[in-house]
């Protein structure tokens, strides 16, 4: 005889405390503030601040799984639909090209998250409240969300929409660096806002050079390799 489970007392206190469950270990084992930096990013950047993260932890816990976001996004997107440059062709990349042009993109994005602290770190030198090389990185790490949830539309690798779409990603992420820098270097916001275009001006070069690289790795991949 199949046995029926019966729900004994409050059902809808035993779901609450099931998805809060879920949300717990979602946060503790998945990526951590991504929904705070969307929804409500003032705050979310001074809590950030607050728990005093490590690099080892940010890496594992968030900037690793989310640059797996346009890597994973770029493999299925240019081995099975192949790149649109708006001729009405498809030039589709082989499995073996795409497997190890995935994993130098994804090594570029790692370091490129610690080139980012660092240049924080150097122009924040002639301030009494230096924040540490380590503390850079983190908040390196948390202002570049926006740029790796955007590279979903890898899936559909037509060029001028991936623009469009990282032109999005990457004006988010210039507004978080705007909001938090002020807070982060406990510097006025008419300081914060010229150390955030400096800051900015410097990471749209060093995206313009990872955009590069990337369009020529999955691009082109056919004819140079």
């Amino acid at each position: 005889m199949p046995r029926h489970v019966v729900f004994h007392g409050n059902t809808e206190g035993y779901f609450t405390r099931a998805a809060g469950g879920f949300r717990r270990l979602w946060g503790c084992t998945m990526v951590n503030h991504v929904w705070g930096l969307l929804s409500h990013p003032g705050p979310e950047l001074q809590k950030i601040q607050r728990e005093q993260e490590t690099v080892s932890h940010l890496y594992y816990h968030h900037v690793m799984l989310l640059a797996l976001i346009p890597v994973v996004c770029s493999f299925i997107g240019t081995t099975q639909l192949g790149w649109n440059f708006g001729d009405g062709q498809n030039q589709l990349v082989s499995m073996f090209t795409a497997s190890y042009i995935a994993v130098i993109f994804y090594v570029m994005m790692l370091a490129a998250v610690v080139l980012m602290g660092r240049i924080i770190y150097g122009m924040a030198r002639r301030y009494d409240s230096r924040p540490t090389l380590n503390s850079c990185i983190i908040f390196a790490g948390y202002v570049a969300t926006p740029m790796f949830l955007s590279g979903i539309v890898a899936l559909y690798p037509m060029v001028w929409v991936c623009l469009f779409v990282g032109l999005i990603g990457l004006c988010y992420s210039g507004y978080l660096l705007f909001l938090g820098i002020p807070n982060f270097l406990n510097i006025d916001r008419h300081e914060g806002v010229l150390f955030s275009t400096s800051t900015l001006a410097i990471g749209i070069l060093v995206l313009e050079l990872l955009l590069a690289l990337t369009v020529l790795m999955w691009g082109f991949s056919m004819k140079l390799f």
